[in-house]
C-alpha cells in the first residue's frame, strides 16, 4: 500500500466548498503528544517547515497515562540535548521485579542510561514542545481533522477550526500521530485489528500519607492488581484492576475504589488522599497493517497500541518518530530518493509487532489464574533468573536497546544495528548527532564531508584500536560501514545516504 499515487476518500463531515487556507507545509503532523512533538521537532531541525495540528484547544495536559522512559528513549532524547533536563524531573529505577520471583537488573544495560526513569508524560511533552517551538514548528490547536484527499503531488488535509469553520491545508506529506482513535488512520481507510486485553483498568494521581519502600511497588493477589510509582515530587501514579469489577470506561470512579483495590493487592493504601486525576480505560492490543498509505504515515498509538506491561507504549511511539522524521526531511529536501520512505514500514512495523507480543505476554502471565498457567509463569521466571542470555534478551526488549533493523543483502554486519553513545575524539556520539545530523566515524582523518555542512558530523574514534568506518544515521543506527574503506568508497556512501 506504499507509494505516492494512492488516493483515499474523506468522510462526508467535510463540507463541499470548504475554504482553503491558502497555506501549505511540506509536512503536517497531526497530534501533539510525545510522538508528534518529537517528529515535528526533528523535521524542523533539518530545516524543513512543519505544521503540527492538535484537536485540543491547549497543548500539554497532565491527564497522561505514561510514566516510564526507557533507556533507548533517553538515548534518543540525549541526541537532542534533552535527556539531562528530563532526568531532573523524575526518579530512576535500576531493578524491575515481575511476578514476585523475577528480577531484571537494569543496571546491566549497555547504555549511558542503565535505568528506567519515572516521570509523568507531561514532562516529556513539555520539553518536546519547547524544542519544537524553538525550532519554528507552527502549532494549530483546536483544529480537528475530518478527512483528507491525496494525489501524486500532495495531501489536502480537511479540518474543522476553533470557530467551526472548514479549513484545508495542503502538504507534501501528512503524519497521523493522533492516538488510538486516529482520525488520520480512519481517513485513509486502514483497519485497526486486535483485541482488548484488559477491559477495565483505572489510573489515579494521588498523594500518600506513608511513603512506599521503593520507587515502583507492584503486586497482585487473587482478583486484584495494583502498582504505585513515585514521580519524585510528592505525587504518585496508581494503576490497578479488579477482575470482579470490570466496567465501561465511562463508569464513575472515586478514590474509595482505588483505595480498596490497592489495599487488596498491596496490603495497604499508604494513606492515599487528594487525587488530582482519576480515570478508567481499557487496554487493547492492536496494530495497523500498514504504517504508510501513499503520502500519509502513521506513528505511535495511531499505528499500534499495547498493554501497559513493560511501559513500552510511549517509548515505541517516540522511536517511530525518531525513525521517520529524518527520512521525511531528507526526501522533502530532494537529497535522497522518495523510496527511502518505504523503509519506515519495513523497519518499524516488525518492532511494533514484537512489542505487541512481549507486552501481551507479560500481562497474560500477570493475570494467570489457572494452576497450569501459574506453573508456566513460575517456570518462565525461574528460567530467566538463571539464564544470562534470557535476561539479556528480556532487558534489551523492554528497554528498547535490543531492536535492530534488517540490512540489505551483502551489507556490513553492523548495518541496521544501534550504536551506543561511544566516545569520539571530539566528544560523544549523541552530541555529534544533535541537530539531526549523520555522523561519519573513521579511524583516520577524513576531510571530504565538509561540503555537506550541518547535515554531517565527521568524527574519529577516541580509541585508535578501532579500524571500522561507520556512518551513523540521525536516529542512531548504522546506515553503512566498512572495515577497509578508502575515500572513494566513503564518498559513495555519503552520496547515497546523506545526499
Amino acid at each position: 500500500m506504499s507509494g505516492t499515487g494512492t488516493n483515499s476518500t474523506r468522510p462526508d463531515a467535510t463540507r463541499p466548498g470548504a475554504e482553503h487556507s491558502g497555506s501549505t507545509s511540506p509536512v503536517i503532523v497531526v497530534g501533539s503528544g510525545p510522538t508528534g512533538l518529537l517528529l515535528a521537532g526533528d523535521v524542523a531541525a533539518a530545516g524543513v517547515p512543519v505544521t503540527l495540528v492538535e484537536k485540543r484547544p491547549h497543548g500539554i495536559s497532565n491527564l497522561s497515562r505514561a510514566f516510564g522512559v526507557h533507556a533507548r528513549t533517553l538515548e534518543q532524547l540525549d541526541a537532542r540535548g534533552l535527556a539531562d533536563r528530563l532526568l531532573a524531573t523524575g526518579t530512576t529505577i535500576t531493578e524491575l521485579r515481575l511476578f514476585r520471583r523475577l528480577t531484571l537488573d537494569l543496571g546491566a544495560l549497555p547504555s549511558r542510561f542503565p535505568f528506567l526513569l519515572v516521570t509523568p508524560q507531561y514532562e516529556v511533552e513539555r520539553l518536546l514542545e519547547e524544542r519544537a517551538r524553538a525550532l519554528g514548528v507552527e502549532f494549530l490547536f483546536a483544529h480537528e481533522v475530518v478527512g483528507l484527499r491525496q494525489d501524486g503531488a500532495g495531501v489536502d488535509l480537511d479540518m474543522r477550526g476553533p470557530d467551526g469553520a472548514a479549513v484545508t491545508r495542503r502538504a507534501a506529506y501528512v503524519v497521523g500521530a493522533d492516538g488510538h482513535r486516529s482520525a488520520v488512520r480512519r481517513a485513509v481507510g486502514l483497519p485497526f485489528p486486535g483485541v482488548s486485553v484488559i477491559t477495565s483498568l483505572f489510573l489515579a494521581d494521588v498523594r500518600l500519607a506513608e511513603r512506599p519502600g521503593s520507587v515502583l511497588t507492584v503486586n497482585g493477589t487473587g482478583d486484584s492488581f495494583a502498582m504505585i510509582a513515585s514521580f519524585g515530587d510528592g505525587w504518585y501514579r496508581v494503576m490497578g484492576w479488579n477482575r470482579r469489577h470490570e466496567v465501561p470506561d465511562d463508569a464513575p470512579l472515586d478514590l474509595d475504589e482505588v483505595r480498596e483495590v490497592t489495599r487488596r493487592a498491596l496490603g495497604t493504601d499508604y494513606g492515599m488522599h487528594d487525587a488530582r486525576w482519576l480515570s478508567r480505560f481499557h487496554s487493547d492490543e492492536r496494530q495497523a497493517p500498514e504504517y504508510r498509505v501513499g503520502r500519509v504515515f502513521l506513528a505511535g498509538d495511531a499505528a499500534h497500541v499495547h498493554s501497559p506491561a513493560g511501559g513500552q507504549g510511549m517509548n515505541t511511539g517516540l522511536q517511530d518518530a525518531a525513525n521517520l522524521g529524518w527520512k521525511l526531511a531528507a526526501v522533502v529536501d530532494g537529497r535522497v530518493p522518495e523510496g527511502l520512505l518505504d523503509t519506515y514500514q519495513a523497519e518499524r512495523h516488525p518492532v511494533g509487532r514484537a512489542v505487541l507480543r512481549s507486552s501481551g505476554g507479560l500481562v497474560r502471565l500477570a493475570r494467570a489464574r489457572h494452576p497450569a498457567a501459574r506453573a508456566v509463569r513460575a517456570l518462565v521466571s525461574a528460567f530467566v533468573n538463571v539464564s544470562r542470555p534470557a535476561r539479556t534478551r528480556a532487558l534489551a526488549q523492554i528497554s528498547g536497546i535490543g531492536h535492530a533493523y534488517a540490512a540489505p543483502r551483502g551489507a556490513h554486519r553492523l548495518v541496521g544495528t544501534r550504536v551506543p553513545d561511544v566516545a569520539l575524539e571530539g566528544g560523544r556520539l549523541h552530541e555529534a548527532l544533535r541537530g539531526g545530523r549523520f555522523a561519519l566515524i573513521t579511524p583516520e582523518p577524513y576531510d571530504g564531508g565538509g561540503a555537506r555542512g550541518r547535515r554531517l558530523a565527521v568524527e574519529r574514534w577516541a580509541s585508535g584500536a578501532r579500524r571500522t568506518t561507520v556512518l551513523v544515521r540521525p536516529d542512531g543506527y548504522v546506515a553503512w560501514a566498512s572495515d577497509a574503506a578508502g575515500p572513494a568508497e566513503i564518498e559513495a556512501a555519503l552520496a547515497a545516504h546523506v545526499g
